[in-house]
């Protein structure tokens, strides 16, 4: 029995160009791999964080390699600029909320400063970041993708971490009960669920010997993620090959949620 070519199924795209999309947390760590991955598939990426030097560099190597960036200075935690600089920038049709915070401590040491900081940001910002740009996606009628950066530990418990395990539980049901709301709207809302990741928020666990050992002990492939590991499950996440892909999370975690 012959098979006619022209009936075989297209594997969809993973390519972006043509969209635009935001970037919290732009300017190092996962964010940073983020704003790369996005401006390499083709995307127009603006990238927001409080750095303005950090970004107007990345954004100026990325305009060097060919790709379309630019910089959005933005403390996310001023929910009326960061509307306002939204609003401004245009609609978007990819999100990567994923300015974030953390600081490790047992739970009979957290301050109520930390716990409001953390919160703020990882909860409180991320939630009106994502309605701020959802709003927008609904008015352009173009659909959408938005990833809201969450961790393995939004799945689990962690040592140290009954702040940052809340927070991230918190992003883990916002983003299930917004994709019921989003999907009419042809948007989809994702999580990805990090590993521990070599980056500036999780310098301080790897520098405790007796972590690194417990950490790498979790984790059955074998090694600490990097932040390559992280930039294609977001390319995949934004673009059409996810397209039935919503209420869900990938992670990305090398086995330690299996056990």
């Amino acid at each position: 029995m012959s098979t006619d070519s022209t009936s075989l199924p297209t594997t969809p795209s993973f390519r972006l160009d043509g969209r635009r999309a935001l970037v919290t947390g732009a300017s190092r760590g996962i964010g940073l791999g983020a704003a790369v991955a996005l401006a390499e598939a083709g995307a127009e990426v603006v990238a927001a964080a409080r750095s303005e030097k950090d970004l107007e560099s990345l954004c100026a190597t990325l305009a060097e390699r060919g790709h379309k960036a630019r910089a959005m200075p933005l403390d996310v935690s001023d929910l009326d600029a960061t509307r306002t600089a939204i609003e401004n920038a245009g609609a978007f049709d990819i999100l990567v909320n994923n300015a974030g915070v953390n600081k490790p401590a047992p739970m009979v040491d957290v301050t109520v400063e930390d716990f409001d900081w953390i919160m703020d940001i990882n909860v409180r910002a991320a939630y009106f970041v994502a309605q701020t740009v959802l709003r927008g996606m609904i008015k352009a009628g173009r659909g959408g993708s938005i990833i809201n950066t969450s961790s393995q530990m939004g799945l689990v418990g962690g040592i140290d971490r009954t702040v940052y395990c809340a927070s991230k539980w918190g992003i883990e049901g916002l983003t299930r009960a917004l994709a019921i709301e989003a999907g009419k709207h042809r948007i989809r809302i994702n999580t990805i669920c990090p590993t521990f990741v070599r980056t500036p928020l999780t310098a301080s666990t790897f520098a405790d010997p007796e972590r690194v050992a417990w950490v790498e002990s979790k984790i059955e492939l074998g090694r600490i993620a990097e932040i390559e590991d992280m930039m294609g499950p977001v390319v995949f996440l934004a673009s059409d090959a996810a397209a039935m892909i919503t209420g869900t999370s990938l992670v990305v975690d090398g086995g330690w949620t299996a056990s």
